[in-house]
Order: structure tokens, then sequence, then C-alpha cells
């Protein structure tokens, strides 16, 4: 008898130290069930439901008895299928996940805030770690250990010299000020009777260390410090070990560690690491402390060297042969007091060391010079037995290392590259008979791996940084490949944590908070559409993937408030050069947005060099005006979900007055877009911005731009996500297909044939000589995969639905493809499609999960509505698409 799987608390499959008392669980029905009639859940704590009506399996909330800080239960769940009697048929149970309640409150802390003592602090880059121990004496091991942890900085922790955990960069990135996460550990097995020690490695990390494009350093407070609270249990009596004064401080063989800059370790230091003094009281918030959200960040996958060659000068330039994020494991030190170097980069320059010129950022406080790009570490052995270099107090983005000043010749098992990233479960698959679509697909997933690292960053190498515009864009994608729903959750914490109180949204979050950014000389930029627009864009393409209301609910008032800023902006200013040339406004200027900094569509093939100061007072309407119209579109569906239904007709109103703006102020009486780019046409088609009577016209201007530029795409980092889509959407799929296997300058392709392994900032990130341009690790154009799932194979969600309850069927094969297959694992399970076409006849087989319907569209056949169970169907082989289609469901998201 089957039984419900992949049980999950509050997106959790782990859900130790968390501090919801409200949680709500989630399961996948047991395989073969047809649509769930009843479940019953039942608790190790006495909550049983008792059998409750309902084909609900996702965000059920937790009913039984209140939860308080330590609590422990397990729950388990079975299910009812529908029968053809109608009683129903009862599953095994499933198996039980546990639940453990972490700190809830203040006074559940007697541990106190400590950290070393600095009379004098070190400059950024060259601070070093500090180990906070204090020795504990037990009679007898005690029935149960538990240990809480954090810093102001990052930590490791150790009892008996034993690293606990499998946690890395912990407490993790958040807006500290706002948020400060706790990691909760069993540290039972780590105990003895007798004398034991607990103790903690802390260094700069995201709380005082340099940080961005602009390596800003000192962003939360200039002092690191300590949390722990070990608690011991036995025959129901509790001992705490908290930190105090009590605490001793000692010196590591980390010299200085930062995320940016990379870590130096001498362990010559260990030799003389005596006892430098006692801890000292640090200020530190007890009400900020959360448990975690999303799942940790970890060593993922370790990679052996692909290449290891000498070069005349001496360095030994290893090759993973991937790009990813994290540090290499080094276990080849050479010499006893003999400095080795760690050189880290994703290129190699003409004599074959590594090269990081293209990663060093422009000083803008310094016009004409750059920033050192960092990634450099290194290690000096002391001879002792068993010495392994592994910098865990820093990160970096790489595919090569040049390891100098090592005399030995390195062998591959001297070497280890270790990828470290936020440990998603892959959801989504694709494949299909064309070995370069396929690696492309490889390198999108490598580089949403690589930036998945406690927040959706935007490059591991340059500026780690949670930039909105970055995940708004690419979100979608991810859904389908990861279980992001947690990883967004706790980012958006940070986002309305990071909200100005004027509604703007922060360009990039976790942030040290508007006091800080506005401090500085970039703080203009803040604000732009498309990356403000992500507090109302993210949530919802995470509610599209997992039918959670709840993502939307709490972030509902930070969506308001952002669109109230929008909407004010609007009212009360006019550009300067609209002012010029109409004295008195038109009435539906009052909805164009058209002042104020926008970063626009940034970065498009052949167009201008990006210019922070000259957008400062550019009109950037014509795309501004656009997210205003697309965020209120999606607000009003949000408020009718919520069941706001007053709000809901306010903003659909709204939404269609900035329209109509938008079509008065830009769509000529030509049937022409004024600033008529490839961006603005896609922009207008994806966003609903033209009458019905005019979306031809500008499709075909579209077309023609395309052909114009040789069929190569011309949009930027805003459109081009929706360029295939909007092709497809309107009778040019064919042409869709000549853009993605286009294989010259500017091309997805491109960057296969020239060995890519991650997703480029640039379309010519790596030259035709070789040579290296901006980061080669951000992954906002590999949204084009999405085109492969929701086109080539043919799987989407149908319109209105979320959570994957309907979904369309219907392959858009081309460019030659004889085959294709994708899988999704979404809240109803599995589904998965696979097609092939043999002598002018397609076979499609499609796997349909419980409690869902699936519509088959294949061509010459008439559309087929089908349940659960694995269905196959026949028909002819499509020809290249001619007419224009009007299927309003194919959108990028279900609008």
């Amino acid at each position: 008898m089957h039984q419900p799987t992949r049980l999950r608390t509050d997106n959790l499959s782990h859900a130790f130290g968390i501090t919801n008392t409200a949680p709500r669980l989630c399961w996948t029905p047991p395989l073969g069930t047809v649509r769930q009639t009843a479940y019953q859940l039942t608790a190790s704590n006495g909550w049983d439901t008792g059998r409750v009506e309902s084909a609900g399996h996702s965000y059920v909330p937790y009913t039984g008895p209140d939860l308080g800080s330590r609590d422990r239960f397990e729950w388990k769940v079975r299910t009812w299928d529908r029968s053809p009697d109608g009683t129903g048929i009862a599953s095994a149970w499933s198996e039980p996940l546990a639940v453990e309640i972490g700190l809830l409150r203040p006074e559940d802390w007697s541990a106190k805030w400590i950290g070393p003592d600095e009379p004098v602090i070190p400059a950024p880059e060259e601070r070093p770690a500090y180990a906070l121990h204090r020795d504990f004496t037990l009679d007898a091991v005690p029935e149960s250990a538990r240990a809480y942890a954090t810093a102001h900085g990052i930590y490791e922790l150790f009892v008996n010299g034993r690293r606990v955990g499998d946690q890395e960069l912990t407490p993790g990135s958040t807006s500290y000020h706002s948020t400060l996460q706790v990691q909760a550990f069993d540290v039972t097995p780590f105990l003895r009777a007798g004398t034991n020690t607990v103790r903690a490695v802390l260094t700069d990390g995201w709380y005082r260390g340099t940080f961005g494009f602009t390596r800003d350093v000192d962003m939360y407070g200039m002092q690191t410090a300590l949390l722990v609270q070990v608690e011991l249990e036995s025959g129901g009596a509790r001992t705490v070990i908290g930190t105090d004064e009590s605490w001793l401080v000692s010196p590591t063989e980390i010299a200085a560690a930062d995320l940016m800059a990379g870590q130096h370790v001498d362990f010559r230091l260990l030799r003389d690491a005596g006892v430098s003094g006692h801890a000292v009281p640090r200020e530190g918030s007890f009400d900020t402390l959360s448990g975690p959200v999303a799942p940790p960040t970890r060593i993922v996958e370790e990679l052996d060297p692909v290449s290891i060659r000498r070069l005349p000068n001496g360095n030994q330039v290893v090759d993973l042969g991937q790009n990813i994020n994290g540090w290499v494991r080094l276990s080849r030190l050479g010499a006893p007091g003999h400095k080795v170097t760690l050189v880290y980069g994703e290129a190699l320059g003409s004599g074959g060391d590594v090269s990081q010129d293209h990663l060093r950022p422009v000083d803008f406080k310094n016009p004409g010079h750059f920033l050192a790009a960092g990634q450099v570490d290194e290690v000096i052995a002391s001879g002792a037995a068993g010495e392994v270099f592994e910098p865990r107090h820093t990160l970096h983005g790489f595919q090569y290392v040049s390891v100098q000043g090592l005399a030995e010749d390195l062998l591959p098992a001297d070497i280890v590259g270790c990828m470290v990233q936020t440990d998603l479960e892959q959801m989504g698959t694709f494949s299909c008979s064309d070995t370069r679509l396929n690696t492309l697909h490889d390198i999108v997933e490598w580089s949403f791996r690589d930036n998945a690292c406690e927040v959706p960053t935007d490059c591991p190498q340059r500026e780690k940084a949670g930039w909105t515009g970055d995940w708004q864009l690419f979100v979608p994608t991810a859904a389908y490949l990861f279980d992001v729903a947690g990883f967004t959750r706790k980012w958006l914490n940070d986002v309305r944590a990071d909200q100005w109180e004027n509604g703007v949204i922060a360009n990039i979050s976790p942030s040290p908070g508007p006091d800080i950014i506005s401090a500085d000389f970039m703080a203009f930029t803040n604000g732009s559409s498309g990356w403000g627009d992500a507090i109302v864009m993210v949530p919802w393409e995470i509610h599209l993937a997992t039918g959670d209301p709840g993502i939307l609910e709490e972030n509902w008032e930070a969506m308001n408030r952002w669109l109230g800023f929008v909407r004010g902006t609007a009212e009360g200013n006019r550009h300067p050069a609209r002012a010029a040339a109409r004295a008195t406004p038109a009435p539906h200027e009052q909805y164009l947005w058209d002042t104020g900094f926008h970063f626009g569509e940034w970065m498009e093939p052949g167009g201008p060099a990006p210019d922070l100061f000259a957008s400062k007072s550019a009109d950037n309407g014509i795309v501004a005006t656009a997210y205003y119209r697309h965020s209120a579109a999606i607000l009003a569906k949000i408020a009718d979900i919520l069941g706001k239904d007053a709000a809901a007709l306010e903003l659909a109103e709204l939404s269609e007055n900035v329209r109509h703006a938008w079509e008065q102020e830009y769509l000529m009486a030509d049937g022409t877009v004024e600033c008529g780019t490839q961006a603005n046409f896609v922009r207008a088609l994806a966003f609903d911005l033209l009458p019905d009577t005019a979306k031809a016209a500008v499709t075909r201007q579209l077309v023609e731009l395309i052909r114009d530029a040789g069929t190569h795409l011309g949009t930027g980092f805003l459109s081009t996500p929706y360029l295939l889509p909007v092709l497809a959407d309107n009778g040019y799929v064919d042409l869709a297909y000549e853009l993605l296997m286009q294989d010259s300058e500017p091309s997805w392709l491109v960057m296969v044939d020239r060995g890519a392994t991650t997703m480029w900032e640039a379309w010519d990130g790596i030259a035709a000589d070789g040579s290296a341009r901006q980061s080669l690790n951000h992954y906002s154009k590999g949204a084009v995969v999405s085109f492969l799932h929701r086109y080539t194979a043919g799987l989407r969600q149908a319109a209105g639905s979320a959570g994957w309850g309907d979904v369309i069927i219907e392959p858009r094969p081309g460019a030659g493809l004889t085959s294709a297959s994708t899988s999704h694992r979404g809240p109803q399970g599995l589904l998965e499609v696979d097609w092939i076409t043999d002598d002018g006849v397609l076979t499609l087989t499609a796997t349909v999960p419980s409690g869902t319907t699936a519509e088959v569209r294949l061509p010459g056949e008439r559309a087929t509505a089908v349940g659960p169970g694995t269905h196959t169907f026949i028909a002819p082989a499509p020809a290249p698409a001619t007419g224009a289609l009007t299927f309003t469901d194919l959108a990028r998201s279900a609008l």
C-alpha cells in the first residue's frame, strides 16, 4: 500500500530549531492517487485531526497543542483516494517527520553576547579569526543536549574538537538589524563524561567584512560578536552553559578572513596559540533572533580537477572544468614556513594563468581606477602531520585556481573544489535531441546553483549581492527547476525589512538599511522600475509555482507600499522634457511614471554603455510605466485571491488606466511604438499594453528589427526572458527557434560554443580571441530555458492555475529537434512529458499526478483532457508554424 511522501514543515524537510509556532504542513499524495478526498494528521504530542474531508495537502495549518520553546513532536499523515463507490480508499501512514522548536523568547536566553577585546580594529581584509571557548565538566553524558548559536559575523562551532554540523557560513546572510538566524544543533553525540570544551571560531563575514561592487565595509557594525547557549537535559533537569565573560579568547591559525578578499592561514600560529584573555560583553539583540526558514547552506558537491598545468613562471593552474561557488580543499601545502598563494578566477589570460582583470569593480569614488578583484587565499604550513587548508570563512566564484609558490607538483588527489550553495531540492529536468541545447540547460542550472548561496545573488565573485532585478527575472525558471519556496521566503523577509519608509524597495537585499544606504553617493539608484517591482512579481511567481496564498498575504502590505510610491511619483511629477513639450499635462499623464532614476532596459546589445548618473535625469517612462501597469495588474489578481474585493476592483481600474496612458503616450497613430526597440516591442506584447488591433503590427515591427539585425536578438536585461515566448505566442515560433539556435553574437549558443560552463553577464563574455569581459556567472539570461520547458517540451500551467493543478501539454517542436522531455515535481506530484518524432509521426507520453487535469494539444488533433496516470498520444509531426496564435494562456506567468 502506498503512502504520502515528501513531507515538509514550512517548506523544510528538517524543521529543527524553527521559531514559527503555527507551522504549515505539506505532503505529496501517494503514488497512484486519483484525487485525494480526505486526510488525517496525527502527532506525537497528542494532536489528531481525525478524518478531514479535503483535497488539500499543501500548507495545511498545524492546529495541535500550543507550541513553546524546545517543544518537539513528530507528525504523520494518511490520505483517502477517490473510489468508485464514493467511500474512499485509505492509504498507509506516511513516515513521520520530526519538528523541534527553538528558543522563542528573549527570556529563554541566559547566554550573553560576547566578543574578543580589540583595542585597535585591524584594517578591512586583514582582520583575524578569534576562538572563543569554555571548558565544563560532566559526571555523565546527558540524555539530550542542544546548542543554539549565532553571531555577528561568521562562526564555526566545535565540541571537543569536532566540528558541529555540516552547515557553512553560519549564521547566514540576512538583514541583520531585523533578522539574525539561530542554528540549533543536537550535540548529544559530541559529549563525554569528564571535561568537555565548546569552542567557536569567529570572523567578519557579511556583518563587518567588505561586500559588493563598491566593497563597503562595517555595514552592520564595527565589532564581531558571538552568542551560544548549550542546554543539557537529564531526568527533567536542565543545565545551561552560555556565553559570558568567563569564556576565553585565543588566536587561531586564520590570520585574516574576508568574504570578498579571501582567507589567509598560518598554521604556525597554533604553536603558541595561548589564551589572550577573557571575552568582553557585546551589544546584541535577542528580539531579532529567528530559526531557519530556508534549507541550510552546505558543500553539496566536490569536484576533482580535470587538469593541472605547471607554467613557465612556476605557477600551477588547476582547472575544475566547471565554474563554481565555494573554495578548494588543499592537502599538499609545501615546505613549512613557506607561503602558498591561491588566486581564484573564471578565465585564463593569454599566458595561461588565471586572469582577474574582468572582475575588478570600477572605483566610483576614484574615476578611472579599479578596485581589487579579491579572491586570493594564502596558506603557510607548520609541518605538523595532517594539515589541510580549507578556507571556510570566505567565498569565491571560480573555475581555475593559480597555485603559486608551491615547489612540489600537485596531484589530482591534492586539491578538490568544494561547491557551496543553499541545499535546494531539484524539481525539474529537461533534455532533447540537440546536444548544444542540453549543454545550454546545464550551464543555466549551474549558474543558478552558483548564485543560490543564502540569497539569490547576481554573481558569486565580483558582488555576491541579492539584486532584486535579477531574481524577479529568473524566479519562474528557478521555481520550475528547484524548490525555492523557503529560499525565496527567507529573502523576501529581508526585502520587506529593507523597504524604505516612502515605499522604495532597496536594489539589494539583504541590506544594512536606508540610513546606511542613504549616506552613500549611490543611494539615488534605489527605487527603479523592474527592480523594485520584484516585491510584487517574486511572491506572485512563488504562488503560481506552489499554490501558496500565504506568501501573497505576507507581502501584501509591502507590495502596496511599493505601488503607493510608484503612484505618488507618477501623479506628482512630470519629466522636464514632457513639461517643455506640453505646458498643460494631458489627463493620462497622471499615470505615466517618467521621473526618478531607472536602470532602464540595461545592457542592450549594441546600445550605449550604462551610465548611472545620466539615468538620474533620463526619461525612462516607456519602461517604467510598463512595469507600473504590470505590477498593478498582478496586485489586482493578488487582491482577488486574498478576498480583498474592493482593492481588487480599484487595482484593476488603476492597471487599465496605466495601460491606456502607456498606449496614449507611446503607441503612435500609425501603429508604431515610440522608441521602437526590440525591448519595447517585447515588453508591450508581454505586459499586455496594446489593444488587440495593434498586436499584429507591433509583432511585425519586432520581427523586422530582428531580421534587420541579421536574425539576432537586441533585447537587454529586462526583456530578454520574454523574447522567445512573445514570438511564439504571436505566430513566429520558427523565428524564436532561429534566435535560440543562433551561433554568432549576440546569442546563447555563443556561450556554449566558446566553452562556457555558466551564463555570462555580457553576450561576449569570452570574446573570439579568448579574452574575458565582465562576470562569467550571471544567471538572468538563462531564463531562456523556460522556453525549452514550456514550448519545446510543451509543459506549462494553464491560465488561472496555481500549484500545477491544471496544466497544458503542447509541444511546439522546431529547429529540427526530433525529441524532447521534461519533468517537474510540483505540489501534486511528478509531471512528465516525453515526445519523439519518427517518420512523420509524433509520439507523446505524459505522466499526470494526483489531483491534476492536463489538456493535451497536438497538431491536427482535438484537445484532449486527461487525469492522473500515464498516457500516450500519436499525431502527425507538426510542420513549421506560420499562423498567428490566439491562446492567452501561453504567457510567461498566468495573469
